[in-house]
């Protein structure tokens, strides 16, 4: 079939897979980081971004002929990115991006004007966070009304930047994976919420045509097939090749864990983030407040110089790490909603009180408190043969010893690489395969997997269940029925 390009604009930085059509095989990689000014004030990353940078480091990610040949391009983008355009398709402020915690408030404020959080979880599957799209609206509506009464048009990035290679056309689209998580698109009934837009916003908006999985968005004036595109998260899950039975569970400063489901799950408590995916799937998302740094705290209490110290120390120590349990609850914790808590450690004895079973307690903690955002998702319904492992902490001998007996599933840590843009890239290839009658709208290409290591629970599955039980029973003792209030 030839020759497909992946593009994933990340907050920092663009690359760009090109791979061969029928295989996956990648066979060329470009790379640039985004021209950030002030990228370097309070926070680390500007929460204003001129989407123009966006469009330069593609620019120069694709120099170089690294494109010649391709067919067909699919790209991958930062969620939660807003583009506000006016009337004529020009910028009315750059795009508001990031995690953005000024608005906060605005993310209150939401959750109040609707009723309260239910009826978020209802409407959209989802409850307003900072992050979000339909919360920004609200933070620029609050703040830059004049700049709010000019937006006729809103844009995420990945829809801007397909926009954009298109020639910037009258028609605009997304899809359902990066609409999902606007917080205006319900994944449960496939469609736009503009009466939430005008809450937030304060008027209605154009919003761009949700297309299926397999669909292009168009075709460039030099014959270039350019597919839906869609946000990080499910583009990397496209890369990855997971399906159903398949969870991710993201080993970030906090953690993630998001399983391939067949519908969406509205969940009253907030608890479960409604996503879809990029195939015409859905994808619920837990997310946890506490795991690496859960980590990192243990390193500096205990004067390890870092995390590879703390892992070695970890492996001196037994499973149970000799009664020592941690909940990891430093910043408060959403799963279970905990917001105001603080953590706990529960067990210490005299011959507990050694460097290796603290340091045992706090990889402990970390997983068990990610094995009970799994078990959100499992008491839906959800079903989990096999765990992907992602994060640089996923290589540490500590994780990879604990977590398959305290997941209670086969463990697989894929390699390091560019799975969104990889997952652009097949996307590309799909619909390249979809228009030329080669492949199945409903099924996207079937392209070799990750490479990775792949880690059975196997006889050590037993006790990994008993040092799960031990964590349950302390987290139920100090704080009664959190998972079911």
């Amino acid at each position: 079939m030839g020759i497909v390009a992946g593009l994933d604009s990340s907050p920092d930085f663009t690359r760009i897979v090109v791979c061969d059509a029928d295989t996956g095989a990648v066979l060329r990689q470009g790379y640039a980081p985004h021209p950030m000014e002030g990228a370097e004030s309070a926070g680390g990353r500007p929460s204003d971004v001129d989407p123009q940078a966006w469009l330069l480091s593609l620019g120069e990610a694709a120099g170089g002929g690294l494109l010649e040949g391709v067919q067909a391009i699919g790209v991958s983008s930062q969620q939660n990115a807003v583009v506000p355009l006016d009337a004529q398709g020009n910028t009315v402020r750059p795009a508001m991006v990031g995690g953005d915690k000024r608005a906060q408030v605005a993310a209150a404020d939401l959750i109040d004007a609707l009723g309260g959080r239910e009826a978020w979880a209802q409407a959209v599957g989802c409850v307003p966070q900072a992050a979000q799209p339909v919360t920004k609206l609200r933070w620029l509506a609050k703040n830059e009304p004049d700049a709010a009464a000019r937006t006729s048009v809103l844009l995420q990035a990945h829809d801007w930047l397909v926009w954009q290679l298109l020639g910037r056309p009258v028609r605009r689209t997304t899809d359902r994976g990066g609409a999902s998580g606007t917080g205006y698109w319900s994944a449960a009934t496939g469609g736009y919420r503009p009466d939430l837009v005008e809450l937030a916003l304060g008027h209605q908006a154009m919003l761009p045509e949700v297309i299926g999985p397999s669909e292009a968005a168009g075709t460039t004036p030099e014959g270039l097939l350019i597919s839906a595109g869609t946000g990080e998260t499910m583009a990397a899950a496209l890369g990855l090749g997971i399906g159903h039975g398949d969870a991710v569970v993201s080993l970030g400063a906090s953690g993630s864990v998001m399983a391939v489901h067949h519908e969406a799950l509205v969940d009253q408590s907030g608890m479960i983030t409604s996503l879809a995916d990029a195939t015409g799937m859905h994808l619920p998302v837990v997310t946890t407040l506490n795991a690496v740094r859960t980590l990192r705290g243990a390193a500096e209490l205990i004067g390890a110089a870092d995390l590879e110290a703390l892992s070695d120390l970890a492996m001196k120590s037994t499973p149970g790490s000799h009664g020592l349990v941690m909940l990891p609850y430093l910043e408060g914790e959403r799963t279970p909603n905990l917001p105001h808590t603080a953590g706990t450690l529960a067990g210490l004895r005299r011959e507990s009180m050694k460097p290796e079973h603290f340091a045992r307690a706090a990889f402990e903690g970390m997983l068990c408190g990610l094995a009970d955002a799994l078990d959100v998702l499992r008491g839906r319904g959800v079903e989990v043969r096999r765990i992907f492992l992602l994060g640089a902490a996923a290589e540490l001998p500590a994780v990879q010893a604990a977590a398959p007996a305290l997941f209670g599933a086969q463990v697989v840590v894929p390699q390091p690489a560019d799975y969104a843009a990889i997952g652009a890239a097949r996307q590309a290839a799909w619909a390249l395969g979809a228009s030329q009658g080669t492949l199945d709208p409903r099924t996207p290409p079937a392209w070799q997997g990750a490479a990775a290591q792949v880690l059975d629970p196997g006889e050590e599955l037993a006790v990994g269940q008993a040092v799960r039980q031990q964590y349950v029973s302390v987290r139920e003792q100090t704080h009664p029925g959190a998972f079911r209030g």
